[in-house]
């Protein structure tokens, strides 16, 4: 079979992987500009496609027909070649349903603000709707100053359909959930970064989130029963959801200065088939090692190259990065450290700690004092906290063990 995903730019897509594991057929990415797609259509040199941003409408009227609920919704997303004659389906719609059901998020009698125009937005309006939302309101990302906000602020669940945030460009939102005081939940179909800004601020509020993973992996099941023909499998695609997440995950490792991220994280990616990276050896290769820029420009300049080197690396999916042991003292840290996985905290006690050749860490009453200081740092960023072993193939179990937890969240 010819199955492929279409759109505009495809820079990264976890569909080749998923489509894999759920029905074993080849999967391929096809960028198209907006002047190669009527011809792509045209030739039909497919069996089958996923339509993504910018081309869910954009394709209809290039089919021979389409089922009533894509219809309906006004947006395709899966495309059948039947022997010439294509047909459009939506399993955007069951997809985004799955994902609100596994976030435990009920949309009876609640008022709605979905972010975006797009296609994506047709889906989700469509399945808000359906499921008794008592009110379904649209807000462009465009169009979200202060006062046009103003009148969405009473939105009781608040669903992204943008880009905003999506990868390569984490850490943006595209909206401030401060204006949103009676917001229950938020769910955001990117699912890359596992966690985007909006949603790392729906976890501080300690409010009902989700990512898009769960929908991707749901409408992909969906679609591949419509190209194959052979009935989806709920727990199946639930598995390949599981495993897609401990594969792109990452592991984040923080910790004080000589407690073993290192070396553990080595450890660990080398089990794991996972990349490695760590955040001070990043630092030297641009020139100057951690040590040499806080020496000659002091520590407040080390901590903001830190910062912008975690921002460049931990917004990677798959790896295992370790971090300075300070890297937690910049509050805007924390973010960037949990966009993309399991932040693991390795405790050790400071007593076995090791202090050669650390600037700020030399050992007696001043490395007990900045444990007390970063401990509750350290808390209050990770996932899941362990306790350093003498051996470090037991360090390195645990921190992994740790990480499948979190994964499993």
């Amino acid at each position: 079979m010819r199955i492929y995903l279409i759109a505009k730019k495809l820079s990264h897509s976890f569909s080749p992987l998923i489509h894999s594991r759920l029905a074993g057929y080849s999967y391929g990415l096809q960028e198209l500009a907006e002047n190669e797609l009527s011809e792509f259509m045209e030739k039909r040199d497919f069996d089958g496609l996923n339509v993504t941003i910018p081309y869910k409408q954009t394709v209809i009227p290039m089919l021979d027909e389409i089922s009533e609920e894509a219809r309906q919704i006004g947006a395709v997303n899966t495309i059948k070649n039947s022997g010439g004659r294509l047909c459009g389906y939506n399993t955007d719609y069951y997809g985004f349903c799955r994902m609100a059901q596994k976030a435990g998020v009920s949309f009876e009698g609640k008022r709605v603000t979905v972010i975006g125009s797009g296609g994506a937005s047709k889906t989700v309006v469509y399945a808000a709707k359906k499921y008794g939302a008592s009110e379904v309101r649209v807000l462009s990302h465009r169009d979200n100053d202060a006062g046009n906000i103003a009148p969405f602020k009473d939105a009781e669940i608040i669903v992204n359909t943008t880009p905003v945030g999506m990868f390569p460009d984490t850490g943006k939102s595209p909206v401030s959930l401060d204006d949103f005081d009676k917001c229950e939940a938020v769910l955001d179909l990117i699912y890359n970064p596992a966690r985007t800004a909006i949603l790392l601020s729906a976890e501080k509020r300690g409010i009902k989130h989700s990512n898009g993973l769960s929908m991707l992996v749901a409408q992909a099941s969906a679609a591949a029963e419509i190209f194959t023909g052979i009935p989806s499998d709920e727990k199946k695609a639930d598995a390949v959801e599981k495993e897609i997440r401990a594969m792109t995950e990452n592991i984040v490792l923080v910790g004080m200065p000589g407690c073993g991220k290192t070396t553990i994280g080595k450890m660990a990616a080398a089990k794991l088939g996972k990349t490695f990276y760590d955040i001070d050896e990043e630092i030297a290769k641009d020139g100057m090692h951690p040590s040499e820029i806080i020496k000659k420009h002091g520590e407040a300049e080390f901590r903001r190259i830190e910062t912008e080197k975690c921002r460049e690396i931990c917004k990677k999916s798959g790896c295992v990065i370790s971090t300075g042991g300070g890297a937690v003292t910049a509050s805007e840290n924390a973010d960037i450290l949990r966009q993309n996985g399991a932040v693991i905290f390795i405790d050790r006690p400071v007593c076995e700690l090791a202090t050669n050749n650390r600037p700020l860490s030399r050992g007696g009453s001043a490395l007990d004092e900045m444990y007390e200081k970063r401990l509750p740092m350290y808390n209050s960023v990770c996932d899941e906290r362990v306790r350093g072993a003498k051996e470090k193939k037991e360090t390195c179990r645990r921190v992994i063990e740790a990480a499948e937890r979190s994964f499993e969240k």
